[in-house]
């Protein structure tokens, strides 16, 4: 600390008084003397040959004795120079340094110098369909979020504000993923030291409720889409073709569009990249031999491969929707066709761990929604039992006989 740390300690107790100027200051003039009060220690009144009269304040700072003015005496009342003085003496007992926390403050950035930052920083490391979408919501809800407010001044109001406005604005499961951007961003400023430990905004920001979409089709449903996709495989071959094998394997949409011809080993997919990281397909035999018949082309690493755009083919929804209108069932969206792999999957009583590995789940929790689909062997032994129980009861066996109750007198008799 130095005499401007202690002349920006002064500034700040006195502008917390509500001054009132009285006449004219007047010039510097010449020192003539200084009177030490001792009520307080360190400090005094200064008094000029031109009639100035100044509040003074000294303290020891390092090792050394600093004296700043607080005041001149016709703008400060000597009780208010003392309660100044006062509070000066004890803030620098205890160490207090405006100067290093204007430093300090001038080494947070703005949130949208931080954001950025964060973004050149962070999303080298995400997947390409991650940051395909993350930079959607970046310039359409993200880069003006707060706008003139430094990392260090966002707080959980202006967090809340701005979710609810994505909320009614760009839906709930919208502000669901910019919630969740922003929550990691502000866990970096954690880890970066930019901001306190603990004290993130997005903490305790409750998310919107998700509606349930799962959809599982039938015998009967999975029988007319079989139809449809047999009347239209001549004119969309490989786009019927990807929409059986998403039938037949329970895979994503992009684990099938962008499947590389690398990744197909005989009965196997070996992906490379799926949202849970790499894993493997095990394919029926349906669904080997609608790849093995697919045209391979030289020197064309994906499978669906589309000559025209030079791309492989990610429009499969155009065509899916046209699919279930023919077959009659509208609102069926192509993530369903995984769901409804998961039921049949558990309507063969195959084990929740077995589901989970066959739809590449990583944790599975993730599966525990199928759970309820696998009640049929449940339901039989509860039958088996009831059916038991009812037989006993019928005059082959009683449930109060031999008991203790047909030996010896009633309690209340």
């Amino acid at each position: 600390m130095n005499a401007l740390t202690l002349r920006g300690i002064v500034a700040e107790e006195l502008g917390s008084l509500r001054l009132h100027v009285v006449g004219k200051c007047g010039g510097l003039g010449e020192l003539r003397k200084t009177c030490w009060t001792r009520e307080i220690p360190g400090f005094g009144t200064r008094h000029y040959a031109s009639g100035r009269k100044v509040y003074i304040v000294q303290a020891r700072m390092e090792g050394r004795t600093r004296t700043v003015t607080i005041g001149n005496a016709k703008v400060l009342s000597r009780a208010q120079a003392m309660d100044v003085a006062r509070r000066v003496l004890l803030r620098a007992q205890t160490g207090d340094n405006p100067a290093e926390e204007r430093k300090r403050l001038r080494k947070v950035p703005s949130y949208r110098d931080f954001l950025k930052t964060y973004w050149d920083r962070v999303s080298p490391k995400w997947k390409p369909s991650t940051i395909y979408t993350h930079r959607y919501y970046k310039r359409k809800y993200l880069d003006r979020a707060f706008e003139g407010l430094f990392l260090d001044e966002i707080e959980e109001r202006h967090v809340q504000e701005w979710f609810n406005r994505i909320t009614n604005t760009g839906g709930p499961g919208a502000a669901n993923r910019c919630g969740e951007i922003l929550r990691a961003m502000f866990n970096k400023a954690q880890q970066w030291g930019v901001r306190s430990e603990g004290s993130n905004p997005c903490l305790y920001i409750r998310k919107n409720k998700g509606r349930k979409c799962e959809r599982f089709l039938s015998d009967q449903e999975f029988r007319r889409i079989g139809e449809v996709l047999y009347r239209h495989g001549k004119t969309f071959p490989l786009h019927c073709a990807a929409i059986s094998l998403l039938i037949l394997t329970g895979c994503r949409k992009s684990e099938i569009t962008c499947l590389k011809w690398s990744e197909v080993r005989g009965r196997r997919l070996l992906l490379t990249d799926s949202k849970t990281g790499p894993r493997t397909v095990w394919l029926a035999e349906a669904a080997a031999t609608i790849l093995h018949a697919l045209p391979r082309r030289e020197k064309q690493r994906y499978v669906f491969w589309n000559p025209a755009t030079q791309r492989p083919i990610t429009d499969i929804g155009n065509l899916w929707s046209k699919l279930r209108d023919e077959a009659g069932l509208p609102g069926v969206r192509i993530h369903d066709l995984r769901h409804s792999f998961a039921s049949h999957a558990a309507a063969q009583s195959e084990t929740l761990p077995m589901i989970g590995k066959l739809l590449g789940h990583a944790d599975v929790r993730t599966t525990t929604r199928y759970a309820h689909l696998d009640d049929g062997h449940v339901i039989e032994a509860a039958q088996r039992i009831g059916d038991l129980i009812e037989q006993n009861m019928s005059g082959l066996y009683s449930l109060s006989r031999n008991t203790k109750y047909d030996s010896g007198p009633l309690l209340h008799d």
